[in-house]
């Protein structure tokens, strides 16, 4: 599904040029031929799809997709049940069960689709290599996305793990929204604040809070 048929179009042709767009456009057109790029081209806008901007709660900030075969899905740390789950995303259900309760099911789709917009700050990946696609078109796009999230009168939580994602923080309002941030959930850096963090029993305090119904995280 291309960019235009989401929900987030309108807004985001406010942020973007038109040279931008018209990157972004041509960039797909391209890159599939090249090389292996994943996730699917038909699952690039993926998170846009399942989390609308009127639905959207929770925003957990990704870098890019994983690079091997059937890992990415188009929904950041998100892996299908029949692909085994990558050490980052063990990491999060581990903190998640530590906090909320034990998750069965790897695969996030469920989240996104009550409201938790999972976005990678890019979002296709050369396969085997991670960041291969950073600092390129996708950024202007996902700062955008960002942005409308956060000037959206709802209330809403951004959750930001590692220094990466932390770089987003100047582009969210936090004068009404609420940010939470910890180490990344890589086993290079979960043990140095991630695991205690409690992000999700935090998020969902501040949307009962704001009067807006918390995520199950267990679903």
């Amino acid at each position: 599904m291309p960019l235009s048929h989401t929900s987030w179009a309108p807004d985001v042709k406010k942020k973007l040029t038109s040279d931008q767009i018209e990157t972004i456009r041509n960039f797909l057109e391209t890159a599939y031929q090249n090389e292996v790029v994943f996730p699917p081209k038909d699952k690039v806008f993926a998170a846009l799809v399942a989390t609308t901007l009127q639905n959207t709660k929770v925003v957990i900030m990704g870098q890019d997709p994983y690079h091997e075969l059937g890992q990415a899905q188009g929904l950041s740390f998100s892996v299908p049940n029949d692909v085994p789950a990558p050490p980052s995303l063990r990491n999060i259900l581990t903190e998640l069960a530590d906090d909320v309760g034990t998750r069965s099911s790897h695969d996030l789709t469920s989240w996104a689709t009550q409201g938790v917009l999972l976005l990678n700050a890019v979002l296709t990946v050369p396969e085997g290599h991670a960041n291969g696609h950073a600092k390129g078109v996708w950024e202007p796009l996902t700062d955008a996305i960002i942005q409308i999230a956060s000037e959206d009168h709802q209330p809403k939580v951004f959750i930001l793990w590692g220094k990466y994602a932390q770089s987003k923080r100047q582009l969210i309002d936090e004068t009404k929204n609420l940010v939470i941030t910890s180490a990344h959930p890589s086993p290079l850096s979960a043990y140095r604040g991630f695991f205690g963090s409690r992000p999700f029993s935090r998020a969902n305090e501040f949307l009962i809070k704001n009067d807006r119904k918390p995520i199950k995280w267990l679903d």
